[in-house]
């Protein structure tokens, strides 16, 4: 599945973003879906994920401000980010895992099991 998120872009600290992730050549409802950051020079680190039947998912740092949604309908995965902080300032990615209840979510929040990864969308947060 091919992959490609927008609606990143700069905003202040306390802000709102939603980002999307438009998924094609199969259908997301089949996938285990998930969000996933990256600063340079640091590792990848898990956002969100959701599986196949709507649970959810997310890092301690952004529980309680992202919430992570798909459209099956639009093929579609989003992240609406509120409340944001300087600290949530990196390189935003979709990502995909086969079988939509396969792993535990856990699991798949360290990017386990997630094979199709989009090229990110950047955000980044001034205080």
């Amino acid at each position: 599945v091919q992959l490609a998120e927008s609606g990143g872009g700069s905003v202040q600290a306390g802000g709102s973003l939603r980002l999307s992730c438009v998924a094609s050549g199969d259908t997301l409802s089949n996938y285990c879906l998930g969000w996933f950051r990256q600063i340079p020079g640091k590792e990848r680190e898990g956002v969100a994920v959701i599986d196949g039947d709507g649970n959810t998912k997310y890092a301690g740092s952004v529980k309680g401000r992202f919430t992570i949604s798909q459209d099956n309908a639009k093929n579609t995965l989003y992240l609406q980010m509120n409340s944001l902080e300087p600290e949530d300032t990196a390189m935003y990615y979709c990502a995909t895992g086969y079988g939509a209840n396969r792993y535990p979510l856990p699991a798949r929040l360290t990017g386990y099991g997630m094979n199709d990864w989009g090229k990110g969308t950047m955000v980044t947060i001034s205080s």
